[in-house]
């Protein structure tokens, strides 16, 4: 009797990535359904059904339905049986815990090897969490990052509308003068922002909010 297979599609805008990745994990268990190089072709094979995981890059643009954050909130949303294995270079400590809050329980880090993949798959479709080694050492450097414990990263819509002014390279003199608020006040909101994010420093903010876009910063 054959061992049971998990169907999968897997999503990448690099050919040469895409078949490195379905020779990695070419196994009994894992039955290669389709491929795809954008968002727009991961909805059209979704939408004809039979997929159990879909294994995704984080950065795929040129796609109608975007890539990142906007791209994995919309396949939640209507996808809600399939299951993710997430693949991502980025090594941006906040972008993680925004990941994971939202919903990602597999991560696999495109500097480990691929064959990281095998598990990540299995896990994802029984329901459980997995990181590959490179995605477990970045997480012990945050706290609280579990999904299971219920902490969501929300900023408050001033502490959004601080970021998203800091963003385009306004001081704290500027946002405190156009907000009409203390610089003091500014700064308070700028740091319980890095707080929830879970960045330390302002290139480390920079960085996330370049990644996450400031439009999808998780706010209330």
């Amino acid at each position: 009797m054959l061992p049971y297979s998990v169907k999968i599609v897997i999503a990448d805008d690099h050919p040469v990535i895409l078949e490195g990745i379905k020779r990695s994990i070419s196994t009994d268990s894992i039955d290669i359904i389709d491929t795809a190089s954008n968002s727009t072709e991961v909805f059209q094979i979704l939408d004809k059904g039979g997929v159990e995981v879909l294994v995704t890059d984080y950065s795929m643009p040129g796609g109608e339905h975007g890539d990142g954050l906007p791209f994995l909130s919309l396949l939640f949303r209507r996808y809600p049986d399939v299951k993710v294995v997430v693949m991502t270079m980025l090594d941006n400590r906040g972008l993680l815990r925004t990941l994971i809050t939202a919903g990602v329980r597999c991560l696999v880090s495109k500097s480990d090897n691929a064959s990281y993949l095998i598990p990540a798959v299995h896990a994802a479709r029984s329901g459980s969490q997995y990181f590959s080694p490179s995605i477990q050492a970045l997480m012990q450097t945050v706290d609280n990052l579990s999904p299971m414990n219920g902490k969501q990263v929300n900023l408050s819509a001033r502490e959004f509308e601080v970021l998203r002014l800091y963003a385009t390279g306004m001081s704290i003199n500027d946002i405190a003068a156009q907000l009409h608020r203390s610089k003091q006040t500014i700064s308070s909101q700028k740091n319980s922002a890095m707080r929830k994010i879970g960045v330390d420093n302002d290139a480390e903010l920079f960085k996330y909010i370049l990644e996450v876009g400031p439009n999808e910063l998780p706010s209330t």
